[in-house]
């Protein structure tokens, strides 16, 4: 199975634009007979970097606010314009799709962002939208807190695949959740920093004995636009680039199959010989022959929350 990491930059808070330079790198995996392609985190329509240089928890700030807005309308519905193109592209061309997104909920949360990690099938089209589990620090800000209703493994290809956002992946219950579905192959997705894909992609595959693709995204000042409310905090914090990428595929004995890609926009390829997650797991299955479900009970609740629920 060939699969690939898209490391690239958004055009950031360009919904539309981001959209066009999706298809296109997916008409670019087709090409390369790539079978399934995974997005940076928030990909579309960009990761909230700016939290960090510009003070973003002071709480009542007009600048933050502004900024926050901006995120707000940048965000895509599931059910929108963005979302549909892309979803054609990948009936069209044949290859499945993990892509990061800011999703903007609609009726209750019609005020919120969530980060979302999307799975669209060639065939059936949208089959999950993952909310994060849990913001990161100051993620937190402009984040809201998801559940478990994305946590779920899908056919593609030859494998089994599941995904999960950024630090969730250090989530023991998360990742237990995708190995108890058979889960074959990991997908992660990042914003794009090299420190974070340095161990935990080899832990992962290891742990489950699965592949695990890890997909990181680049940013840096100069992908932000000049009208964004924070531009000129970022320019005074001096900090060039945010996101550097570390794209990278770990085998299932925890070898690397492609080492952490940095500073680099391209597609990350790998092709995968799939017999080897069996050959693994003949000493170690997680949620199998090495499991204790006497004594450790798991239970996974996948219904979506929502604040409120109408009767007519």
């Amino acid at each position: 199975m060939r699969v690939a990491a898209a490391q690239a930059r958004p055009l950031w808070l360009d919904p539309a634009a981001t959209t066009r330079k999706v298809v296109a790198w997916l008409e670019n995996a087709a090409a390369q007979d790539v079978e399934l392609i995974a997005f940076p985190e928030t990909f579309l329509s960009g990761y909230p970097s700016w939290l960090e240089h510009t003070g973003g928890a002071r709480f009542d700030d007009a600048a933050q606010k502004r900024a926050y807005a901006a995120y707000l309308e940048a965000s895509v519905e599931m059910s929108g314009p963005e979302l549909t193109v892309i979803t054609e592209a990948v009936q069209d061309l044949g290859v499945f799709v993990y892509l990061g997104t800011t999703e903007r909920a609609t009726g209750n949360a019609r005020g919120t962002v969530f980060c979302t990690l999307v799975a669209i099938d060639p065939v059936a089209g949208i089959v999950s939208t993952h909310r994060k589990l849990m913001p990161t620090y100051e993620e937190r800000l402009v984040w809201g807190i998801g559940d478990g209703h994305g946590l779920r493994v899908h056919q593609a290809g030859a494998a089994r695949v599941g995904g999960l956002n950024c630090w969730e992946n250090w989530m023991p219950q998360a990742r237990h959740a995708l190995y108890a579905q058979g889960e074959e192959l990991h997908v992660s997705v990042w914003p794009g920093n090299p420190h974070n894909t340095a161990d935990l992609p080899r832990f992962i595959a290891r742990e489950g004995r699965v592949f695990s693709l890890a997909a990181n995204g680049l940013l840096g000042l100069a992908d932000i636009p000049a009208d964004f409310p924070l531009r000129a905090a970022l320019e005074e914090a001096g900090v060039a680039d945010y996101c550097r990428g570390g794209s990278a595929v770990a085998a299932p004995d925890g070898t690397w199959v492609v080492e952490p890609v940095v500073d680099e926009e391209r597609l990350v390829i790998a092709d995968l010989d799939l017999a080897q997650v069996a050959r693994e797991r003949q000493n170690f299955d997680p949620t199998g022959h090495y499991s204790r479900p006497d004594v450790f009970s798991v239970e996974v609740d996948r219904r979506r929350r929502e604040a409120s629920r109408f009767r007519d």
